[in-house]
């Protein structure tokens, strides 16, 4: 069935997004520090914007996997299952550094609160939330909420696409920082 060959590949999608950030931790002051010279946020600033992105999405996963569970109740799950089609193309470009205009909320801007560990912290439990967001909706319960995505026009998607999401969001800002690397060589 497809929605559980999806709950895998977002699984290993996951684990590789957020297993990248863990080189860039480690990464001497120089590079962590560097202010591209398009502007741009410095991996330091970059890494912060991403624990701050995945807190605000992980509010929206929480409610929407609570109501996903208080809809099994009401709906017929296997007709969700049966109808489900993952439409991958529509996601693609949310992983793409500059892909498209992204305007973000101020929110989700880094402020420079945070040392470096406790991101790197924030980060790896965010990582372990998202895994238990899977495992508790692991019969498909996901698909029985969906929430508008205004983000690239992709409209209402469920629980497990917003899952996706966060983690393309990661892959987006993987490739932002390695540019930024590639810039102080």
């Amino acid at each position: 069935m497809e929605i559980f060959r999806l709950i895998q590949d977002i699984k290993t999608h996951l684990k590789l997004s957020f297993d990248e950030f863990e080189n860039w931790f480690e990464k001497d002051n120089a590079t962590l520090n560097y202010q591209p010279s398009n502007g741009g946020w410095t991996v330091q600033q970059i890494l912060e914007h991403i624990y701050l992105t995945n807190f605000y999405l992980l509010i929206l996963i929480k409610k929407g996997s609570k109501k996903a569970m208080r809809n099994y109740q009401n709906l017929d799950l296997n007709l969700e299952i049966e109808n489900y089609s993952f439409n991958q193309e529509k996601f693609e470009k949310v992983g793409e550094y500059g892909a498209f205009e992204w305007i973000r909320p101020e929110h989700m801007e880094p402020k420079g609160e945070l040392n470096l560990n406790e991101i790197r912290s924030l980060i790896s439990q965010q990582y372990h939330q998202c895994l238990n967001y899977l495992d508790l909706m692991k019969n498909g319960e996901g698909l029985l909420c969906k929430t508008t995505m205004t983000v690239n026009e992709l409209g209402k998607i469920n629980v497990y696409e917003y899952i996706y999401f966060l983690s393309l969001h990661n892959q987006r800002h993987v490739t932002q920082m390695k540019n930024n690397e590639l810039e102080t060589i």
